[in-house]
């Protein structure tokens, strides 16, 4: 049966090994910019990094805003939505922990480091958006 997700299952399925974010943002023309991010979480907010000079980096460097969503897309079929402000922090130096930490979610064991390197470089940002709001429905298709 289809149920809001408490948020301890809702901490529980963005956890997921594996599972992506669609991360949302607004162009400056109006036009909305999807695209998927590797992700954790540092309680309830989003932590995630991107290019300073890529779509979704401007944007949020502009907007201070966006919105996640992320999916089960299998049966019985899931999702969170998370829209709220951000904030970028640009100190490689002091991201480089939240790189590893996301990757670890998404590359095999000894490519982590290489992975955390890569990211926590000059150029990119780290961002945590905190959200303001969650909508989190669980067996959409249960009975």
């Amino acid at each position: 049966m289809p149920h809001e997700m408490s948020a301890d299952e809702r901490r529980a399925f963005l956890l997921a090994p594996g599972r992506t974010g669609h991360l949302a943002t607004v162009r400056a023309d109006g036009r909305a910019h999807v695209a998927p991010i590797w992700f954790t979480l540092d309680g309830d907010d989003v932590v995630f990094n991107t290019g300073a000079d890529t779509v979704k980096g401007r944007n949020l460097r502009r907007t201070g805003r966006a919105a996640l969503s992320v999916d089960l897309p299998v049966h019985p079929y899931a999702f969170v939505h998370l829209e709220g402000p951000v904030v970028l922090d640009e100190d490689h130096e002091r991201f480089r922990a939240w790189t590893r930490i996301i990757a670890a979610r998404y590359v095999p064991h000894g490519e982590v480091d290489a992975y955390a390197d890569r990211n926590a470089v000059p150029g990119e940002l780290l961002v945590r958006l905190t959200p303001q709001t969650v909508v989190a429905v669980g067996e959409l298709a249960g009975w």
